[in-house]
């Protein structure tokens, strides 16, 4: 470790673009995918390999790498005080099943190169400073999503959590174990000044607008479901049309009345099916089983309440008139999140001192940053994506755009270092 640099705020300090590319670039291998983007579900080989990747090189920079009970990874720089709870960077490794190259990983190897560039200047902050991976962000193999950070933040048992299983029936602890990464310190245990997070922005408004910079002030409200519609098997030569119980056909009902349901609360709602399954899902059987999922999402709790008690009014009644039975279980609730005003004035300043077009915006997606903000001073930065897109291999940002969020956080991290725990 070297001697504090005497430049006020580190502002000589400054982060390797080039860098920070090749490290999103080296990550990609680990689970990439013929069209060019990512599968690395959670708990995989794929996970392990990148999860281990990650603490070889914080370690090569001279960090400590730990990781808690639920396999959560902390990289720790050292700083002046090292009583100081430290200032925290973080997002996730894993991805979605068809996932991009950018989506949680940006955080993580951004808050890398937050690391890289405090190391080749000298500068030693006064909080020692952490990077975070946190595990199953993504929620796609386990449900819900954000599973780890919710454990971390009280929002989920850590028992709960070990004991969920995918779709195979997998049990999360078993898959945690196996990969190595169960740790000895207990997930929520690990003190924190301060939490910011690097993202894209998942949406097309920073692109349309031409800004680089998007100031993210909090997270809308989010409630996931699970539906279980259940008919009748039989042969579809030989059953007539009124004599049906056809839960496929309840459902593609069922799945229309919940974009309807959104619709109605345009333009701000949102509502999607993203996982069905069909039994027997044979060609020449009525089916006699379905299981989907339901996201609905606005900025405003009341609004998704309402579209709650729309969709268990109208589902119940599609069930009926199709001669099948159905169940509804909400599985998650994350409520409308709102960010530390402190923190989002140190990214809005940064954003200004370094010359990028910014403003401010509220993220449409689920992020861990959401728990965190119930327990420490929390904000978030995003950067464009093209299109808007994600939650997809063609997902795609710009190197320049990658290196200008890293600055905006290294710049936001050091004003967070001297404003906090000041004395």
């Amino acid at each position: 470790m070297t001697q504090q640099n005497t430049a006020p705020h580190g502002s000589n300090i400054g982060i390797d673009g080039q860098a920070l590319w090749a490290d999103l670039m080296e990550t990609a291998r680990f689970g990439g995918t013929p069209k060019g983007g990512v599968r690395r579900l959670t708990l995989t080989a794929e996970d392990r390999q990148v999860r281990d990747w990650f603490a070889r090189t914080c370690e090569a920079l001279g960090c400590t790498v730990t990781f808690d009970s639920m396999g959560n990874q902390f990289a720790r720089r050292p700083g002046l005080d090292n009583s100081l709870p430290p200032i925290t960077i973080g997002s996730h490794l894993d991805t979605q099943p068809t996932g991009g190259k950018y989506d949680g990983i940006l955080g993580v190897l951004g808050g890398l190169s937050v690391l890289r560039a405090l190391e080749r200047s000298g500068y030693v902050t006064r909080h020692p400073i952490e990077v975070i991976n946190w595990t199953n962000e993504e929620g796609s193999r386990f449900t819900p999503p954000m599973m780890c950070s919710g454990v971390f933040t009280g929002v989920f048992t850590e028992q709960e959590v070990l004991d969920k299983r995918d779709r195979a029936g997998k049990r999360f602890g078993d898959e945690l174990e196996a990969i190595g990464y169960r740790g000895s310190e207990p997930c929520g245990q690990h003190p924190v000044t301060a939490y910011f997070e690097l993202h894209i922005e998942q949406g097309p408004i920073l692109e349309a607008e031409g800004k680089t910079i998007g100031i993210v002030t909090g997270v809308q409200g989010a409630r996931w479901y699970e539906v279980t519609v259940k008919g009748k098997d039989a042969h579809a030569g030989s059953t007539p049309m009124p004599m049906r119980h056809d839960a496929l056909l309840a459902s593609a009902r069922m799945i229309e009345a919940v974009s309807q349901v959104a619709c109605a609360h345009a333009p701000t709602a949102v509502g999607t099916v993203g996982l069905i399954e069909n039994r027997p899902n044979s060609n020449n059987v009525v089916p006699g089983e379905v299981f989907f999922t339901i996201d609905m999402r606005d900025p405003d709790d009341a609004v998704v309440r309402q579209m709650e008690e729309e969709l268990y009014s109208q589902l119940p009644e599609i069930a009926r008139r199709s001669n099948v039975e159905m169940e509804i279980v909400r599985i998650w609730d994350a409520p409308a999140v709102h960010f530390d005003p402190e923190c989002i004035g140190m990214v809005e300043a940064a954003a200004t001192e370094s010359g990028y077009g910014a403003r401010r915006i509220v993220s449409g997606p689920g992020h861990d940053a959401a728990y965190m903000a119930r327990v420490t001073p929390t904000t978030m930065i995003f950067v464009p994506c093209a299109d808007g897109l994600s939650h997809n291999e063609a997902e795609s940002i710009t190197e320049q755009d990658a290196a200008a969020g890293a600055g905006v956080l290294l710049k936001a991290i050091l004003k967070a270092d001297a404003a906090f725990n000041a004395g």
